[in-house]
């Protein structure tokens, strides 16, 4: 799955605000995610949170 620092995930389950939004902070064997809802950060194995996404948005690049 091709996730990159600044993408929106959104999951299957929701977090306990309510919101079901993640932006991804830091990449590699670990996911770093923000809530979108409450601002809540986690740490994930790069297996569990793969798992749990339903879909993917890109932020158009700047040119």
């Amino acid at each position: 799955m091709d996730i990159q620092v600044g993408d929106r995930l959104t999951m299957k389950k929701q977090h306990p605000c309510g919101s079901n939004t993640w932006t991804v902070l830091r990449v590699g064997a670990d996911f770093r995610l923000k809530c979108t809802g409450c601002g809540h950060e986690i740490m994930n194995p790069r297996s569990k949170v793969e798992k749990y996404v339903r879909a993917v948005e890109r932020p158009e690049e700047a040119k």
